[in-house]
């Protein structure tokens, strides 16, 4: 089970979005944040059976707009890691031309070139939102695709068309469609003060373009 929660004052496009995750990641539920701190949020998630805590944040500190979600901090319940990513290129499924509609089917998860220590530590990460017995009659996917350090994630429903022999596929896309950056990794669960960070990005990280972490 999954809690998603903003930032104390969500923006109406944040809102939006964390409907279009609540359609993505099956058994996940929304709940709002208020003034709650997010250690107290982790204990009080832990304490109730939740496995992971999604929050997500609107701002200008990481180059976003002041009304747009910027940040997702995603902490796996109750030992941690904690995973703190930079948002981007944000679509909406009303903002996909021929958007499918969503169905209640459990997807199937693709998580493509993690290739890295770190990566594959993130995969396990995102692999924990999503449970591992897919319904394969709803042909939904989730893809969690890596390059150049970058996470693109995409939601599409698969049909096999009688025209094409019925072997290839075609994909209708369902959204939401956004990308996710690492910025950091803590081991534990979140603690802004005592925390033990794995891997940290560095600006001089990203000037080096032939090596990635990822």
């Amino acid at each position: 089970k999954t809690i998603i929660t903003t930032n104390s004052r969500p923006s109406k496009r944040t809102i939006n979005f964390v409907r279009s995750l609540l359609s993505l990641i099956p058994g996940s539920y929304y709940y709002s944040r208020r003034n709650f701190e997010i250690k107290k949020i982790c204990e009080w998630a832990g304490e109730r059976g939740f496995t992971n805590l999604i929050i997500l944040g609107q701002g200008l500190q990481l180059g976003g707009n002041k009304k747009f979600p910027c940040s997702m901090l995603l902490v796996h319940l109750p030992e941690g890691p904690t995973l703190h990513f930079r948002i981007s290129s944000v679509k909406l499924p009303d903002e996909i031309q021929n958007h499918a509609r969503v169905t209640k089917h459990k997807p199937e998860l693709i998580l493509n070139n993690f290739t890295t220590r770190l990566g594959l530590r993130v995969s396990r990460a995102v692999a924990s939102l999503f449970p591992q017995d897919p319904e394969f009659t709803g042909r939904r996917v989730a893809t969690f695709h890596c390059q150049r350090d970058y996470l693109f994630v995409r939601h599409h429903r698969y049909v096999f068309p009688e025209e094409r022999g019925g072997t290839k596929a075609r994909l209708q896309e369902i959204g939401p469609r956004f990308t996710l950056k690492l910025k950091s990794l803590q081991t534990g669960a979140f603690d802004s003060n005592r925390g033990e960070y794995e891997w940290i990005n560095l600006a001089e990280n990203d000037k080096k373009k032939r090596k990635f972490a990822l």
